[in-house]
């Protein structure tokens, strides 16, 4: 028995529509592609102190951004640093990615990190890595603003948008993307206070990455005139430190951000009453200078 034209077409529409839809769903969840940028800013960065009450807030539609660096260095393409707040319940952005790898620290509050399709925790302190191309983006999941720090070192290595993402390329020795949370990592102690290696790896765009926690006991330096090959940013987590480079000396509190240029003298010291903390993150690529 035939069905009538007239009784096949209502289900023919349908089931177009419901394509449609779906087709429509599946688009709108492919991650996007967040092309490379030149720097705001083309003056190439030098060692440059930050204090955090210096930076003005701009508000968002989700929250807070306060713009800290968007410069080359010596070394890397671009260096961009931003703080974002995000509202309860909002999102940073669409899932998207980008060739260039990039961390977020967490300063405070709760988020839910989406990384390559999978949800992660990341609370206060937690250091989260998106290795190069990996769909991510971060949504804050308590009933109160939270704050993160965003790092995005561009070396010449990151800028191929159609390259396939870190965890698909799987290759060995190579830091994948993932939170990090120091508060599950035991210390170790030093003369002068401890130290916590977070991340120390080779990565898809770097010839090595590596971040730590130094805490200083009262009065104590991190050690004179320190001198190091690399770019490195350092973010002040608690306590108030001097830090004298290159024989000019900046008191510095929690919050406050500094990005050191390679080869330049260093010199931390804790001068609060109580522990000083600050992380540091250091780059190394083909351009850095050779010890």
């Amino acid at each position: 028995m035939r069905a009538s034209v007239s009784a096949i077409l209502p289900c023919m529409k349908s089931l177009l529509a419901a394509a449609l839809l779906c087709s429509a769903i599946a688009v709108a969840q492919q991650p996007v592609v967040n092309n490379y940028a030149p720097p705001k800013n083309s003056t190439i960065l030098t060692t440059t102190f930050v204090d955090w009450d210096s930076l003005p807030a701009h508000d968002t539609i989700v929250g807070q951004s306060r713009q800290v660096f968007d410069n080359p260095t010596t070394t890397l393409d671009k260096l961009e640093v931003h703080i974002t707040t995000l509202n309860p319940g909002k999102m940073s952005h669409p899932v998207h990615h980008h060739p260039w790898e990039e961390l977020i620290l967490i300063k405070d509050g709760e988020f839910e990190v989406s990384i390559n399709g999978k949800p992660h925790h990341a609370g206060p302190g937690a250091l989260v890595f998106f290795a190069s191309n990996d769909p991510h983006n971060a949504r804050n999941i308590a009933s109160t603003p939270g704050t993160y720090y965003v790092i995005n070192f561009v070396s010449d290595l990151a800028h191929d948008p159609n390259a396939k993402p870190a965890a698909q390329q799987s290759l060995p020795g190579k830091l994948a993307s993932g939170v990090y949370d120091p508060a599950t990592m035991t210390p170790t102690p030093t003369t002068t206070g401890q130290r916590v290696v977070v991340v120390d790896s080779p990565t898809l765009t770097f010839q090595h990455l590596e971040s730590h926690i130094t805490t200083l006991n009262p009065g104590q330096i991190s050690g004179p005139d320190l001198i190091d090959h690399n770019d490195e940013f350092a973010v002040i987590k608690s306590g108030d430190v001097e830090m004298t480079v290159e024989g000019v000396a900046s008191r510095m509190h929690a919050g406050s951000v500094l990005f050191w240029a390679p080869n330049v003298k260093r010199t931390i010291r804790n001068i609060g009453p109580t522990l000083a903390s600050y992380q540091v993150f250091r780059v190394t690529t083909a351009k850095s200078p050779k010890q």
